[in-house]
């Protein structure tokens, strides 16, 4: 089956992609994500620390610098919805890894992401993600909370 212009089996090998680039981010091995995910220009990421979002022409050296951030990780991608029409693809995910996240022992590291990739020519780029730690739900309250800072 084709989704607007993705195939099934382009899909399943974008899906395949991202979670061993995940990985890769989780090892902090920032040059093999860039390899398994290029990112487009203007690529905007909504961070799981909060605050703005942040707009890049080029991603790859904020990358390059966080890299001793993360080490001995690993990731499994739970992708709950997928979404594509013409050149664009979305999805929906729960990326549930762990690994050794600044110089503290090995840990949980699950995020809801959402992803959106635009193909260009013959390659699928990232353009968006947004990532947020609430996988575990919260109280109202307590997202009142986080709301108010």
């Amino acid at each position: 089956m084709a989704y607007g212009s993705i195939t099934d089996e382009e899909l399943g090998e974008l899906v395949q992609r991202t979670e061993l680039a995940t990985s890769a981010f989780m090892r902090g091995d920032m040059n093999r994500y860039l390899a398994l995910t290029p990112h487009a220009p203007g690529f905007m990421l909504m961070n799981p620390f909060g605050g703005e979002p942040t707009r890049y022409e080029n991603r790859s050296e904020s990358l390059l610098k966080a890299a001793d951030y993360f080490k001995a990780g690993e990731a499994r991608l739970d992708v709950v919805q997928t979404y594509a029409s013409g050149d664009l693809v979305v999805f929906v995910m729960i990326e549930r890894q762990h690994g050794e996240v600044a110089g503290l022992p090995d840990q949980e590291w699950p995020l809801r992401v959402t992803q959106i990739y635009r193909r260009n020519g013959s390659e699928w780029q990232l353009v968006y993600r947004h990532a947020d730690p609430l996988v575990h739900r919260i109280s109202l309250d307590q997202a009142a909370k986080l709301a108010r800072g």
